[in-house]
């Protein structure tokens, strides 16, 4: 499935033991794939932490609601970095390449909806596209 977040008043933390911390609220988006569809609730957020070796970790939690009500629980860690030229470009919001940059994730579902209880029972990982206004994740079914 592909799903887009909106990320909104980026919390600057600072600097804290192991690199510098940035909580991104999340404020809603949208998923869709062949088997769930819906939107993204707001409250979730992305937790990162930017590395001294320039690797930024991310950390996402959200809500998922789809299309026919059902609620499923998502984390995500990821790592994303690139070169410098290409994260100072990601940094002032620009378009960028996403094959130019490294963005993966492994993202985990949890629900209580007897349709959707196959997501309970998988892996996934995902590739990032992060725009101006949110990242765009495309997640795929470890077979």
């Amino acid at each position: 499935m592909t799903m887009q977040v909106a990320v909104v008043g980026a919390q600057k933390i600072g600097a804290v033991p192991h690199g510098s911390r940035v909580t991104a609220p999340i404020a809603g988006g949208h998923f869709e794939g062949p088997r769930l569809r819906g939107k993204v609730l707001p409250g979730g957020g992305d937790w990162t932490l930017l590395r001294g070796d320039g690797v930024l970790e991310l950390d996402l939690r959200v809500t998922l609601e789809t299309d026919d009500g059902a609620l499923i629980h998502m984390t995500s860690f990821g790592l994303r970095h690139g070169p410098p030229e290409v994260i100072a470009a990601l940094a002032l919001g620009e378009r960028v390449d996403p094959a130019t940059y490294y963005f993966r994730t492994t993202p985990r579902f949890e629900t209580g909806h007897q349709k959707y209880a196959f997501l309970n029972r998988i892996l996934a990982v995902s590739s990032g596209d992060r725009r101006a206004d949110g990242p765009i994740y495309t997640i795929a079914e470890i077979l």
